[in-house]
């Protein structure tokens, strides 16, 4: 399993790694657009600051464009590249020609059977919004759960993204979602629990340890 921080920010990929346990990061179009940087040099900087993937969605909607976007990207973060192409018809044909060069995703992924044709494409990735889903299907987590039925035995893994809590986060992994994507204020937020706090103030004041 692995945990990336959703951003485009260079502050927040500086905390992240300093986190020590953050091993990649995930941008799209709208992250980017909140950064005060080109894009070119985010993603060059963001590159910079791990040592794990680094997740490019492209805009474009013709096939001809994703492609030569996608390999613009490349070019650009280099062999960490992971592209996001959304789940649409002509993404699926994208995937299926880059997926042998480059890394992919497909995000956007609402149907265990849009999952099963980013598999048979090549895609590394089948990315779930998982709290969007909620709200536009009913149940986010349940959309993993089918998705992890269906891709049981495929090399194609699930990163759960739209997480909304740590427990939202807990219950995507128990479903079956093999990696997840948060913003930073919940990656801080998954370490956080008050009787955490309360049993490390205990050892605090009652305990001893090495002087």
């Amino acid at each position: 399993m692995a945990i990336y921080l959703d951003s485009a920010l260079v502050s927040e990929a500086e905390i992240a790694n300093k986190i020590g346990w953050v091993r990649g990061i995930t941008t799209n179009p709208t992250l980017l657009s909140k950064s005060d940087l080109p894009p070119e040099i985010a993603l060059k900087k963001l590159t910079a600051l791990t040592s794990g993937p680094v997740f490019y969605q492209v805009m474009a909607h013709e096939l001809a464009d994703m492609l030569s976007e996608a390999r613009k990207a490349r070019e650009i973060i280099g062999e960490q590249t992971i592209l996001k192409i959304p789940a649409t018809s002509v993404g699926f044909q994208a995937v299926a020609r880059l997926s042998s060069e480059i890394d992919c995703s497909v995000t956007a992924i609402y149907s265990a059977a849009q999952a099963v044709i980013a598999s048979e494409a090549g895609a590394n990735m089948a990315i779930a919004y998982v709290n969007r889903a909620t709200r536009l299907l009913g149940d986010g987590i349940a959309l993993v759960r089918d998705m992890a039925s269906v891709l049981k035995n495929s090399k194609t893994e699930i990163l759960a993204a739209s997480i909304k809590s740590p427990q939202e986060a807990a219950a995507a992994i128990q479903a079956g979602a093999n990696h997840l994507t948060l913003p930073l204020a919940m990656l801080q937020a998954m370490t956080i629990h008050e009787f955490s706090e309360i049993t490390v103030e205990e050892f605090t004041q009652n305990g001893i340890g090495l002087n």
